[in-house]
């Protein structure tokens, strides 16, 4: 049988056959660089070398060079046991990592991700990208478009490293790469102290203790009506209930990749107060007796990263979670991983692929075992509940809803972040609760819940934006991602936009979603909307979609031929305004205050 010596990777073949007596020393392919081996071997030091580690391992091998080179990826499969092929695939699968072949050069040693999401082309990302491109030294920065950073209420935004310059200008770009800062700026937040001196983690001991029960608990959050808040909004009690149900192991994984355009509601909170999200969702652990917990979180979300490893930390220290307890993964730059069966994908160290359902995760889920997934913000209301009440949601109501939600808000209005409100609320509240349109925009158009809900009129200002009440209109508030636009803006600019996102976003296991999106934005790139051709290819792709990415997909489409038409060549076309569409020359030059 074949063996590889550990040391040298020598393939040790015993000749048989034909080819007796002309032995082959080493194995077909590449052979593995020593020099690399070592390199590999002293960046994972004493770490685990389990292939669901993989991501991480990759993460380090970039950090440490800038990029993945051929000898270092056939190192790491050498010394994690895996076929190239397995490695490579992996690492090309995720935008974050820069796959470098035999003989060519690596990136430059400063990378400029500009963002391109909507709220940044409204002030004007497309001009700065432009205008760095002309400015910098294409051997030493390169410059590339990027998806949503999470970061809208302060756009136009770019990442230099993992630092990230806000309300971005040529100027302001320059100085941070000539300061050569290019680590997260850390935002103040609630220590494990200063949680603790509020009654924090009270609660979780009383379960621990057994002075609470879980079936108390889960009452609890059931009476408050909390729902998912990552998206699909199914009953969080409920999600309880199954998981419990099943039998064996199970575990809890934290959906922190918060990629859908407009959404920056839980880096707002993790920013703030790590430990109600921490608690919450250790009380969840303890309801399903989870054996670990895989707290996922975005790459694009350096400095919460760092915060979570500095709390989890000082959780482990006091005693409050064992050592290793909460496994903290790193996100790759994949917006599919976001899906909830494509996060734990890339949990196992795979490529973020949706898998087909049934089984549903809270029966197969990480490692084939019944699996809780929870989001951070419904993590967040879950410790709320548990430890002021159930009312703290039930007693809220507007318009016939109840409870809260987190508006992420941003756009063509005074005042972006992050909005509290009922759930009740209209966006005329929450134009109002952003300060109202900027100085000479008028109300225009809005996208209510990310680009996959598309985007509605002003004159559908009336509607409650919560769970439920957008499907009529052929939307959905999803995460509450909510962006304002004005009459200078053009609503099929922004439909382009978003299919240009799924465009690059697709995972591409399905055909439909695959070359649907592709053929979709060359479609909507003519000045007239074939509209016929556009619905039959939006009814393939909702209807044979594996995930709601490419489900979900052709909303912007029949929402602008619905209620924007005129855009479009419909019966009451009018010449287009100048907005900041993707190719507009008048586009708003980098720091314009719009």
């Amino acid at each position: 049988m074949a063996t590889v010596q550990e040391r040298m990777g020598v393939w040790k073949s015993e000749s048989s056959g034909r080819r007796k007596g002309r032995a082959r020393f080493t194995p077909k392919g590449r052979q593995v660089d020593l020099d690399a081996l070592e390199e590999i071997r002293a960046l994972l030091g004493d770490r685990p070398r389990r292939p669901d580690l993989l991501i991480e391992h990759l993460h380090r091998v970039q950090d440490a060079h800038g990029h993945l080179s051929a000898k270092h990826i056939a190192a790491l499969a050498d010394e994690l046991r895996l076929s190239q092929t397995e490695v490579y695939e992996v690492a090309t699968f995720y935008a974050h990592f820069d796959v470098v072949a035999e003989g060519e050069a690596p990136p430059a040693a400063i990378t400029i991700r500009v963002c391109d999401s909507l709220a940044c082309e409204l002030a004007g990302a497309q001009a700065l990208k432009r205008a760095l491109e002309d400015e910098v030294d294409p051997a030493s920065v390169r410059v590339l478009r990027a998806p949503c950073m999470g970061r809208c209420d302060t756009a136009p935004v770019l990442e230099i490293g993992h630092r990230h310059v806000d309300k971005a200008t040529l100027d302001s770009a320059n100085a941070t790469i000539t300061a050569g800062d290019f680590h997260p700026v850390m935002p103040d937040y609630q220590t494990l102290a200063a949680y603790r001196d509020g009654g924090g983690y009270e609660q979780l001991q009383r379960i621990r203790a057994g002075d609470r029960s879980i079936d108390d608990v889960q009452q609890a959050i059931g009476d408050s009506g909390l729902r998912g808040l990552g998206g699909a909004g199914f009953p969080a009690a409920r999600k309880w209930g199954f998981v419990r149900a099943e039998k064996g192991t199970r575990y809890l994984a934290v959906n922190g990749d918060e990629g859908e355009p407009g959404t920056f509601k839980d880096r707002y909170w993790l920013e703030r107060e790590p430990h109600l999200f921490l608690e919450g969702m250790l009380i969840a652990a303890a309801a399903v007796q989870a054996e670990t917990v895989f707290l996922y979180l975005r790459d694009e979300y350096p400095a919460v990263l760092e915060i979570l490893r500095r709390e989890i930390e000082a959780l482990e220290a006091a005693g409050l979670a064992p050592a290793g307890y909460i496994d903290l993964r790193r996100g790759a730059g994949a917006y599919i991983c976001g899906e909830e069966s494509a996060m734990l994908e890339s949990i196992e160290g795979k490529r973020g692929l949706p898998r087909h359902r049934p089984p549903y995760v809270a029966q197969k889920g990480v490692f084939g075992k019944p699996t809780l997934v929870h989001n951070i913000e419904t993590l967040h209301w879950i410790a709320r509940v548990v430890r002021e009440g159930p009312e703290i949601l039930s007693g809220v109501e507007k318009n016939g809803r109840t409870g809260l939600r987190s508006y992420s808000v941003s756009g063509r209005v005074k005042a972006p972040g992050v909005k509290l409100l009922p759930a009740g609320s209209t966006i005329t509240d929450l134009i109002s609760a952003a300060g109202g349109m900027l100085d000479g925009h008028a109300f225009y158009a809005y996208q209510p819940g990310g680009p996959s809900s598309g985007v509605l009129p002003a004159s559908l200002d009336d509607i409650p934006l919560d769970f439920d009440t957008l499907q009529p209109h052929g939307s959905f508030i999803g995460s509450a991602a909510v962006v304002i636009m004005s009459e200078q803006d053009r609503a099929r600019d922004a439909a382009l936009n978003m299919l240009r996102f799924f465009e690059d976003e697709s995972c591409g296991q399905c055909t439909p979603c695959r070359v649907g999106c592709e053929k979709a934005v060359k479609l909507m790139q003519a000045d007239s909307w074939d509209a016929s051709l556009l619905e039959d290819l939006s009814v393939v792709m909702t209807d044979a979609s594996i995930c709601g990415l490419g489900q979900a997909a052709p909303n912007p489409i029949r929402l602008v031929l619905k209620h924007f038409s005129h855009e479009v060549g419909g019966s009451d076309h009018a010449p287009a305004v100048d907005g900041y569409g993707t190719d507009s020359p008048s586009a708003p030059a980098a720091g314009d205050p719009a």
